[in-house]
């Protein structure tokens, strides 16, 4: 019953296969080789933006990192939902990458920035001349950190709002391919035609060793990420292998299979979860989460039978207090969540 992470599920055997049939072949350090090439190429395809510029690095924080950096001044503040994972998750990077611009947390019930509290940050943000912080991008998550998904709508509503005060709109795509599941939309929809300036594709979370490729849809903004990546040591000399993996989950659709997979799963085990009168769903499970709290005694009884998942908030005391008492856990599915899982979990918490 392993509902940790989807960054610990297995590799797909389909990109093991292509990381190893580059690995015989010489290949141009740095992105110079014609797998990279190609991966860019499929990237620019996938979103239908011929002319974006593609990067890739191999970790999700470097990707927000040193995208935000590129968009943001050190004198600004980027907008960020309060649970984001720039904000929660990633030790500073974005300020640090950034020189020291600094995070204004906005508020929106899901996981998801409320458009008005977001113009109403923005309205009071900079006005005190030189003396305040100024100003800067707005990011988004899709998939959000709460496993819901900002449909096209709302991501060109949020768009709109910064683009009225000239601001940049960063898009954390780590699941990305969870959310075009959920919405059926085109990646471009998702994307730069609701307003984003830079975006993920997030190939970590779908179960390869890892690789994040990175669209500036505004490509005059690739020389700067550029410079950025290879002093923050992001870019990797054999870049043929981050390639590879690019090029493997777009083959076949892959990365929708593994997607599929996982919010499948997820969906399921929210269905079993949801019909428990002593298990309460805390958001809509859009994606491949599922948060959701129960009885102590019961997160005690699955922790016996091996179950592997984050108590919610991960410092939640499992061995002290009442039996009663609701705790919250984080659960997480991949594409290799198996059917037996779910129901060996959910069996445990109908037996109540």
């Amino acid at each position: 019953m392993h509902f940790m992470s989807d960054n610990a599920a297995p590799v797909p055997a389909e990109v093991l296969a292509a990381m190893t049939e580059a690995a015989p072949h010489p290949a141009a350090p740095y992105g110079n080789d014609p797998l990279t090439a190609r991966a860019e190429g499929l990237m620019r395809e996938f979103f239908a933006a011929p002319e974006a510029a593609v990067r890739l690095v191999a970790t999700g924080t470097a990707a927000n990192a040193l995208s935000l950096a590129t968009l943001t001044a050190p004198w600004q503040t980027i907008f960020a939902h309060r649970t984001a994972h720039v904000e929660e998750d990633e030790c500073g990077a974005p300020e640090f990458f950034s020189c020291g611009a600094r995070l204004t947390l906005i508020d929106g019930e899901h996981g998801r920035i409320a458009p008005e509290s977001l113009a109403a940050a923005i309205a009071v943000t900079g006005k005190r001349g030189v003396h305040g912080v100024q100003r800067g991008p707005v990011t988004l998550t899709n998939a959000t950190e709460a496993g819901t998904v900002y449909q096209p709508g709302e991501i060109a509503r949020i768009g709109g709002i910064a683009r009225r005060h000239g601001l940049p709109l960063h898009l954390d795509g780590a699941r990305i391919a969870n959310a075009l599941v959920h919405t059926g939309s085109s990646a471009a929809d998702l994307t730069w035609r609701a307003g984003v300036t830079i975006a993920s594709f997030g190939g970590t979370k779908l179960g390869v060793p890892g690789v994040e490729a990175v669209l500036l849809f505004d490509p005059d903004l690739a020389w700067e990420f550029d410079l950025r990546r290879k002093r923050a040591g992001h870019l990797v000399s054999r870049h043929v292998y981050l390639a590879a993996q690019i090029v493997a989950l777009m083959k076949d659709d892959l990365w929708r299979r593994l997607a599929e997979a996982a919010n499948a799963a997820a969906a399921a085990l929210a269905a079993r979860l949801g019909a428990l009168s002593h298990v309460r769903l805390w958001h809509p499970v859009e994606a491949n989460m599922v948060f959701a709290e129960w009885p102590r005694a019961l997160h005690r009884r699955l922790r016996a039978a091996g179950a592997q998942y984050y108590m919610w908030p991960v410092d939640a005391p499992l061995d002290e207090g009442g039996d009663d008492e609701p705790i919250g856990a984080r659960l997480v599915t991949s594409w290799a969540t198996r059917e037996e899982e779910v129901d060996r979990f959910c069996r445990i918490l109908e037996a109540g």
